[in-house]
């Protein structure tokens, strides 16, 4: 049993086995909802890109103590690793993820959004008691299955960038985050991009009085209906982009984070910076391919060009299977949950339509159909710990101390270029800096170029979004993919955790703003409205007097 220094919680290990707590994905305790739901669903999801790509890992356990996530890789049985020998032997010959991205493409991603417009039409509140259960019942079964979904495609997301960054960096010596900058500009969804997005900004560049609307200082949530209500083709464009971004998940996967219509000031101000600013400029990107390419040995060069296409081929998985699979998902489940929620405030039998965010899945249904269920004042609690507990309420660690990953040189070639590429990725995706801060300066890792000086905007959650002022420099634990939506406003980004190929990272690069990720300390040494300077080419963050 554990007890973490800055709280008097009681830690204990979940199960046998090293347990590492995820403050990458989930820096803040979760709901009762998503901690019941998130395991099954992860274990699922992992086992299966584990066994198509022949790794030596029985997926991913998750777990939640005290709401806080934690992990551990489950070893594969031992009487299936000839099997996945032999798979790994067909991976990078075969270029399997080829055909987890086309059924993405062609199969799996219409047919989730085609759920979630399914989900999107009913209107919750007019539903009856037992047709609201039955809804709730559908939301969470899709939510749970497009959390699997996401991990499913894990591999392809993670294989072809890792194998790319590890066999670039032996041939040129170059740092992972100069080389990640030749995959900028293939992930067009970690930049909030869309045919629907593209559609909205050239119709109303064009549009007088939809440009007028834009710019007014009325409530955003009205500016946005009198947007969504003009003529076709300006409203139609309006409404093609709210409706596919209006449910999902400003921030984070679990219910308790807003989606993006319950922020219409954010929203509606990332829509103005994107009619103004117009397409991103990746012109220096060619010649920023050619210098890293001179450096490759000229026998290698050939094998260059095919590993960085493959690389960026498959970049855009890395945020896409999230925000068209559990992101769009766990916002239509928030929204079924707060209109259940306002009818049972109606009836006072809760306080307040948000606390039944705190509720299990079952505690929800008992509560609408009166058979049952925790309390107001029970509920009301929940809520009042799930968002005063801290990040820093939990340790890193639970069970056995962490090991070293095991030594690949050993296995056959195909399972150790898959291990490997794959380890690689994971390190860049949780690893964060190990240097050491001085009084006024931090350092982290250097996630996206360039050197931007501003005031530093401390953000603790989506609930404080709307602090955020274009060019401020946002300092937060981690962000989502979804996060997207709103790189627009900044300047620059810093967080505490996360490495360069965390989401923070990814979408500070496709944005083109300085960002340095992994500082481990930032939120705590970086007041609200200190002006600082982030430099994303060293890695580093100044305090300025």
């Amino acid at each position: 049993m554990l007890n973490s220094e800055s709280s008097d919680l009681q830690f204990e290990p979940p199960g046998p086995g090293s347990w590492g707590r995820d403050a990458v994905h989930h820096p803040r305790p979760a709901t009762r909802y998503y901690a019941e739901t998130n395991p099954a669903s992860m274990l699922s999801g992992t086992r299966s890109f584990t066994d198509y790509y022949g790794m030596l890992l029985d997926g991913m356990e998750v777990a939640y103590v005290n709401g806080y996530a934690y992990h551990r890789n489950r070893p594969v049985d031992e009487r299936e690793i000839p099997q996945r020998f032999q798979r790994a032997e067909e991976v990078f010959p075969n270029r399997l993820w080829r055909q987890q991205l086309r059924e993405w493409d062609e199969v799996r991603k219409p047919a989730s959004m085609a759920t979630d417009r399914e989900l999107e039409a009913v209107d919750p509140d007019a539903l009856s008691d037992p047709d609201m259960v039955a809804y709730l019942t559908r939301c969470r079964d899709h939510h749970a299955a497009m959390m699997a979904q996401h991990m499913s495609l894990t591999g392809a997301a993670m294989l072809p960038t890792g194998d790319f960054l590890v066999h670039a960096a032996e041939w040129t010596g170059l740092p992972t985050s100069q080389l990640l900058g030749l995959l900028r500009g293939s992930a067009e969804v970690s930049a909030g991009g869309s045919a629907e997005l593209e559609q909205l900004t050239s119709t109303l560049a064009s549009d007088p009085a939809a440009r007028e609307l834009l710019s007014s200082d009325e409530d955003p949530a009205a500016v946005l209906a009198a947007l969504r209500a003009l003529p076709d083709p300006s409203g139609a464009a309006v409404a093609g982009y709210l409706d596919l971004v209006g449910y999902r998940l400003l921030d984070g996967f679990d219910i308790c984070e807003p989606f993006a219509l319950e922020m219409p000031d954010a929203l509606l101000r990332s829509i103005r910076l994107a009619v103004e600013s117009g397409p991103r400029d990746t012109a220096d990107l060619d010649q920023k391919v050619s210098e890293v390419r001179e450096r490759v040995p000229q026998e290698h060069r050939a094998e260059f060009d095919d590993l960085l296409a493959e690389a960026r081929l498959t970049y855009r998985l890395r945020d896409e299977r999230g925000i068209y699979s559990d992101i769009w998902a766990s916002g239509l489940m928030r929204r079924a949950v707060l209109a259940a929620g306002r009818r049972l405030a109606a009836r006072g039998r809760i306080h307040d339509p948000v606390d039944l965010v705190d509720a299990g899945f079952q505690e929800m249904c008992s509560l609408l159909t009166d058979s049952g269920g925790p309390s107001a004042d029970e509920l009301r609690s929940r809520r009042e710990l799930r968002t005063t507990r801290g990040p820093d309420a939990a340790p890193p660690f639970l069970g056995e101390p962490p090991s070293p990953p095991p030594d690949a040189s050993g296995l056959p070639p195909g399972v150790a270029r898959v291990m490997r590429a794959a380890g690689f990725t994971m390190g860049e995706i949780f690893g964060s800096s190990t240097a050491q801060h001085d009084e006024f300066l931090l350092r982290g890792l250097a996630a996206s170029q360039g050197v931007y000086e501003g005031p530093a905007r401390c953000i603790a959650g989506p609930h404080e979004f709307g602090r955020i002022a274009q060019g401020d420099v946002l300092v937060t634990q981690s962000t989502s993919e979804a996060f997207n939506i709103l790189l627009p406003l900044l300047g620059a980004i810093v967080t505490d955790h996360g490495g360069l190929l965390s989401h923070s990272a990814i979408v500070a690069r496709e944005y083109g703003i300085p960002g340095v990720v992994g500082t481990r300390e930032a939120t705590r040494r970086i007041a609200d409205g200190t002006r600082v300077r982030v430099d994303g080419d060293r890695g580093e963050v100044t305090v300025l007097p």
